[in-house]
């Protein structure tokens, strides 16, 4: 395992210590997510009792092949823990995330979730947002001209060298869809200046669904490093 996965995994491992048995668990999508599902698997089959919240169809099915039992979100009033990735944090405890496609369902997971436990490589860790391109869903119909209202944000909210960006996968280039059936648009920035500003810019833009910039959801970010964790709390 290199440096980067065992850091990976020992903040998956640190999460562990914030579930209790019985608890309602948001899973979720990513690298180091995958770690926690892995490892929650172990504790159920230790006995464990958990139901788990997926936030994509990647997450469901791991979850399925390592024995999580599963509860979908709308038989669920909220949920205990959320224990989800991030591609960038700060010291404010927001965060980007969608590097993985799945930002729509996270943050509903996120939102209904009483704490939200964040796991990540130390590398995660930033003093201001930006550097790692910002996902934004949005929906198919319209798609160029929302992204050109999603540029627009960003330079309103100070934002410098930007950029925007259809993602596109494989051999073909085709557009990314989404588990939500949706596109998503990358907003490249050298840094996002006012996070909370350009969140609600965002917000009010026809055709956005939903944007990675997680504000006021964060309780507790947990850094891994290839020996050890650093745990915060706000």
């Amino acid at each position: 395992m290199s440096d980067s996965d065992l850091a990976k995994f020992n903040a998956a491992q640190a999460a562990l210590a914030y579930i209790k048995d019985g608890m309602v668990v948001g899973l979720g999508t990513g690298s180091t997510s995958a770690h926690f599902v892995r490892l929650l698997g172990d504790k159920v089959r230790q006995g464990l009792r958990v139901k788990g919240v997926p936030t994509s169809e990647a997450t469901r099915n791991l979850a399925e092949q390592v024995g999580v039992p599963l509860i979908e979100i709308s038989q669920v009033a909220s949920i205990d823990v959320d224990v989800d990735g991030a591609d960038e944090i700060d010291p404010q405890f927001r965060l980007i995330k969608g590097g993985g496609g799945a930002l729509l369902r996270e943050k509903i997971v996120a939102a209904a979730s009483k704490r939200m436990v964040v796991i990540a490589d130390d590398t995660k860790w930033v003093e201001t947002l930006g550097a790692f391109p910002l996902p934004v869903e949005v929906t198919r119909f319209g798609f160029a001209l929302t992204a050109q209202r999603i540029k627009e944000a960003l330079q309103a909210a100070g934002c410098e060298g930007v950029d925007v960006a259809l993602r596109v996968a494989g051999k073909a280039n085709e557009p990314v869809i989404t588990d939500g059936g949706n596109y998503i648009i990358d907003a490249h920035a050298k840094r996002i200046p006012d996070a909370t500003a350009l969140a609600a810019l965002l917000q009010q833009i026809a055709g956005v669904v939903e944007h990675g910039l997680f504000i006021g959801l964060a309780h507790v970010v947990i850094l891994g490093k290839a020996k050890g964790v650093d745990v915060k709390e706000i």
